[in-house]
């Protein structure tokens, strides 16, 4: 069994992640945060939160809305080119990326059946199309948001009448954004529903190129910081520069932050800088003006700006590939203790013996005012130590009979196991 199978077994039987509608027969990558795994995931989100808004005074946050005003997407490109290059084959109908099968295939054959037969190559839009209303036409389409961008950039106004603040400041926002992929699979790695953790860093327009790159090298620093705080291997880290030709529309510089997965090196995070294009856009296309008054400088401008985005559901899935190890006794997810889902795990020596039982409950509810954490009194010890190691819970608290005499415990520690 290779790590992602493995990875993937360890989540649905511990509770991290179900496939989605499961009794149904689930649907095409399409998956659900169990108990623990919406833990770990919040509990990175607010590390995130603490880290980039709370402990600097220049970001604020944002929670804008999935369905915008479809004007919002004519503006920043999305309905003219939100597109991947698709191929249907004549014989089977299966429908893939046609830069996928160039790598893999060489269009040579159809993965699914085997023949050689396919459609002229065309542009699929990714976004997901909606009705707002009764009546479903022109008028009333709508498009749940490709990306979380977007909101930012048109409540820029509104955020700087509310709180003024001098340039560079930047607007953050976690928030989910669905893409019809033509192909999905690695798990976490390609969903249609995903999340991100998004910052827009509004500059002053650059006078010079070392203007702006002050300020995208102090992103990619802090996005090198970020490997660490949360415990991805950053050796298994590496930054690609994306080439002229290759880059979005509105970028400038685009620094892919890769990770290697089971299945390869892929992308995991992305720094941009987006230049002024957006607010530019959208200043055109709404007739609102976006302008800033820079009062030092005694001028109005565009402000530009740069762009660090995480994946939360990728940074999830490289958690669990970083921390995943084991020997010939146990699985351990070694987990930053202030990630792990249960920091702690309270447990009575023996299961059925009642003093020891209560006692352990007076410790779970004392500890249960300040942390996370769990109760277990089913089975063997040692099979309960075992089991939250799998879970990734840093120390396990164990109630015995010497407990009941001077009221001390036993704390085992889950990567020395001491």
């Amino acid at each position: 069994m290779d790590l992602m199978e493995k990875i993937v077994s360890l989540c649905k039987r511990r509770g991290f992640i179900y496939p989605g509608s499961e009794i149904y027969g689930g649907l095409s990558n399409s998956w659900d945060f169990g108990p623990l795994g919406i833990e770990l995931k919040n509990n990175f989100k607010q590390l995130w939160w603490k880290s980039f808004i709370h402990e600097r005074d220049d970001v604020l946050g944002l929670d804008s809305a999935l369905i915008m005003n479809p004007k919002v997407w004519e503006a920043s490109g999305h309905v003219a080119g939100f597109s991947d290059p698709l191929v249907e084959c004549k014989n089977c109908h299966s429908r893939y990326r046609a830069d996928q099968l160039d790598t893999k295939q060489d269009l040579r054959v159809c993965p699914n059946c085997g023949k050689n037969d396919w459609t002229q190559q065309k542009d699929f839009n990714l976004m997901f199309k909606t009705h707002i209303g009764p009546v479903e036409d022109t008028s009333s389409v709508a498009y749940l948001r490709p990306e979380t961008a977007q909101g930012m950039f048109v409540d820029f106004k509104n955020i700087l009448s509310s709180f003024p603040k001098k340039l560079p400041f930047g607007i953050a926002q976690i928030g989910k954004a669905f893409r019809n992929e033509i192909t999905t699979g690695n798990f976490l790695f390609r969903l249609r529903e995903l999340e991100q953790m998004e910052i827009e860093y509004f500059i002053p327009p650059p006078k010079k190129d070392s203007d702006w790159q002050k300020y995208f090298e102090e992103w990619r620093k802090e996005m090198w910081r970020w490997f660490d705080l949360v415990g991805i291997d950053s050796k298994k880290v590496h930054e690609h520069e994306i080439g002229d030709g290759e880059r979005a529309h509105y970028s400038k510089r685009t620094i892919d932050f890769e990770f290697d997965y089971p299945f390869g090196t892929k992308e995991l995070y992305g720094l941009a800088y987006r230049t002024d294009y957006d607010l530019k856009s959208h200043q055109k296309y709404s007739g609102w003006d976006l302008t800033y008054r820079d009062q030092e400088r005694g001028e109005s401008y565009i402000p530009h700006v740069i762009e660090p985005t995480w994946g939360v559901d990728r940074t999830l899935l490289s958690i669990l590939l970083s921390s995943y190890y084991e020997d010939e006794k146990r699985v351990v997810l070694k987990l930053k203790p202030y990630l792990a889902p249960y920091k702690v795990a309270v447990f009575p020596l023996v299961a059925n013996k009642n003093d020891l039982v209560s006692k352990a409950k007076v410790v779970y509810r004392k500890l249960k005012d300040s942390l996370v954490v769990v109760f277990d009194d089913r089975g063997n010890i040692g099979k309960r130590y075992f089991a939250q190691d799998e879970i990734g819970t840093p120390w396990c608290v164990t109630i015995d009979y010497d407990s009941l005499k001077d009221s001390t415990v036993t704390v085992r520690d889950r990567d020395t196991t001491k």
